[in-house]
Order: structure tokens, then sequence, then C-alpha cells
């Protein structure tokens, strides 16, 4: 047995424990378990209590799956039945105006020496959490109203083009140029798109199906083990092309997400994935994101401690404003919370901001208040948005004329 020490572990998953059970006791703390998750880490980290004085191997290889399951679950919540017509050209509109801002932010961030890259930081303030949006519109009714379908759309689009554009651009793999990229982008959405046909034929076969169905509740567990083979592969493959392990794990969810659509034979089989990320390998993802937050560095630098609230100005303006596009059909209140829903990011600038320290794009106590700008826009905007939808006066989606085709699903929360 190799000689690892798992005392580290005990600490991260007392702290992913007593997260949620804190927000559970005290409701009215209005704050994601995720945050506390985090918050936990830095406490009890090299920069607080030194509990855990190293992020040792153990919590890096689980926080490194970690970080694959939550943008495996995140591409198995996108619904391709939402993404067409005016509700794909609204998303993907905004997403243009959200880079076109974000550039600008960027342009300025480097004029002040804040990083060396304007697309980096354009790319890092591009993205949306689903999986923390989903919640708030479930808590307000409004997942089946246009404005909750256009919200997830365009969140939908924002997290795969920022997943998408952050492995082009900034891949670890940064000796291989742009161009080169592309076509390896492209090879790899080839496969993808084989793999999901195959397993579409496979889905189709009677026998086949029969044995999935014998097999997926007993202690084979085959549907999520071919989930998790189907996620591990697909990070493989992302590696073996140069390309970033995240998008791998995105490609993967989607896939699923695809030749998943009639869970009748088996409704459990999703509750089952969330058990296994939200339930063991994402918290330790988030813990280890605290652990590895340099607060002391950001508390010691007025002047980087400064860049925290510009930052979340930053995130609010760049995904935001452009929530404006859509005040026409969700109205002047609908609009400023869906603003709001997609200005709260977090997972996604933990991932960019390791990548952009890794590649010197951005110093490590930027990175922290890159990251801590992250955790406030997840504390305050959620809350914010959530009190103006319970004010919105907006019927349900079968009333009035709709933007978007109706669809039946409510749509899952992460």
């Amino acid at each position: 047995m190799p000689n690892v020490s798992f005392t580290s572990l005990v600490v991260v998953a007392a702290i992913a424990v007593g997260a949620p059970l804190l927000v559970g006791r005290f409701p009215r703390i209005g704050v994601p378990a995720v945050v506390l998750e985090i918050v936990g880490g830095i406490i009890v980290g090299p920069h607080g209590l030194k509990l855990v004085k190293t992020v040792d191997a153990p919590v890096q290889i689980l926080a490194f799956v970690g970080l694959a399951f939550l943008l495996f679950l995140a591409g198995l919540e996108l619904d391709l039945e939402r993404l067409k017509g005016r509700l794909l050209r609204l998303a993907l509109l905004g997403f243009v105006v959200t880079l076109g801002l974000g550039l600008a932010a960027g342009t300025l961030f480097k004029a002040t020496g804040t990083v060396r890259s304007p697309l980096f930081i354009a790319i890092a303030l591009s993205a949306t959490s689903l999986g923390l949006v989903v919640p708030v519109l479930k808590d307000a009714g409004q997942i089946t109203t246009r404005l909750g379908q256009l919200t997830i759309a365009a969140s939908s689009v924002a997290d795969f083009g920022a997943v998408v554009l952050l492995t082009l651009f900034f891949s670890g793999q940064h000796s291989t140029g742009t161009g080169a990229k592309v076509v390896l982008l492209g090879g790899f959405a080839v496969l993808a798109a084989v793999v999901a046909f195959a397993l579409a034929r496979l889905n189709r076969v009677m026998r086949f199906s029969d044995i999935l169905l014998k097999l997926q509740d007993t202690t084979a567990e085959i549907r999520v083990r071919m989930a998790v083979l189907l996620l591990v592969g697909f990070v493989a493959l992302a590696e073996h092309f140069g390309l970033e392990t995240i998008l791998g794990a995105f490609i993967a969810g989607g896939l699923l997400g695809i030749v998943d659509r009639d869970s009748a034979t088996h409704p459990h089989f999703r509750l089952k994935l969330e058990a296994i990320g939200y339930g063991f390998v994402v918290p330790v993802f988030f813990v280890a994101s605290g652990l590895r937050f340099d607060l002391g560095a950001l508390v010691h630098s007025p002047a980087a401690f400064a860049r925290v609230p510009i930052f979340l100005l930053a995130l609010l303006i760049v995904r935001g404003v452009p929530a404006a596009l859509y005040r026409r059909s969700v109205g002047t209140r609908g609009a400023v919370a869906v603003g709001l829903l997609q200005a709260t990011s977090l997972p996604f600038l933990v991932a960019a901001t390791a990548i952009g320290q890794s590649l010197h794009l951005i110093l490590p106590v930027n990175g922290a208040a890159l990251v801590a700008a992250g955790l406030l826009s997840v504390v305050i905007f959620p809350p914010v948005a959530l009190g103006l939808l319970r004010r919105v006066a907006e019927p349900a989606s079968e009333h009035a004329p709709s933007v978007l085709a109706p669809h039946a699903s409510a749509g899952r929360a992460s």
C-alpha cells in the first residue's frame, strides 16, 4: 500500500458534512453550502488555522475528480430542446455582448497590471453557475416560465462557451498553436458525435436495454458505471487531444443528457449520479479550493483587497448588462433578476483562476481576489434575484404568447 495519510481528508470531509448542516439549521444565513465549504477550507487551511497544512495527494486527486464531476453534472443540465429559435438567438447574442464587455474589462485590468491577458479575464468572467441558478428559479416557481427558460438557456450557452474558449486559448498544452487547437477541438467534437450516435443506437437495441433494466438497480449499478466510464473516458480523451480536461467532463455530461432523454425506466439514475457528485467528490473540490485560497496575501495587500469589489462589479457588468436584451420578453424587473442570476459565478472562476495562475496570466493574489468576488456573487446576487422573482407578475408559461417552445421538464437542481 502507498504511504499516504488521510488526516487532511478527514478534515475536508468534516467540513463537507458541517456546511450543509449549518445551512439547514440556520436557514436565515441565506448562503449556499458551497460558500461555507470554501470558507471552511480557508479557515482550516495553510493560510488559516493550519489544521490542514498542505493539500496532499488524496485531497488533490479527489478534488480533481470533484471538479470533473461538477462539470459533468453541469453538462447533464444542458437541454438542447430549449436551445433553438428565438431563445437560442437571444442567448447567443447575450454571450457575444458578454465577451465584448469582458474584453473591455480585461483591457482595463491589463492597463493596471492586474492581468496579462484581456482575453483570459473576459473568458473567466463570462460563465454562469448553472448549478446555483436552477435552485433559485425552482424556489421562485419560475422554471417553466419564459423567464426561467431564458435564464437556463443563456446560462447553458455561457457555461459551454466559456469552457470551449478557455480550452481553445488557454489550455495547459500552451505550446500548441491556436490553429492546431481548433483542428484538435474539431476532431474531438467529431469523436463526441460518433460516440453519441453509437450510444443512441445501442440504447435502442432491445436485448441490451433488457440487460440494463436487469442490472441497473442491483449491486452492479450498470448505468452509473457506464456514466462514470463515459466521464473518465472523455476526460482522458481531452487530455490526449491536448485540451482542457474540464471540456471532456462537460461534453461527457452533455452526451449523457442527449442519449438519456427517456428516464421512465430508470427514474433514480440521475439521483444516483448526483449522490456521487454532490455527496462525495464535489464538496472535496470546493473545500480544497478554500485550502488553496491565500487569504493572508489578500488581506495584507490593500491594493489586492480593493480589487475584490472591482472584480465583483466587473462580473455584474459583464454578465448582468446583456440581460437588458431580454427586457422585451420578461419585463424590466425580470431582466434585472436574470442579470443578477447570470452574474452568479464560482466553480468556473475557481477552475479558470487555477489555470490562469499555472500559465502565469494572473498573480496568485489577484486570483484570490477574483475567487473572492465569485464568492460574494454567490452570497449577494441569488437572494436579491429571488426577491425580485417572487414579485414578478409573470404568468405561467402556458399563458400569454411565449417566445419559447413549451417543455415538459421542470429542470433539475444542481
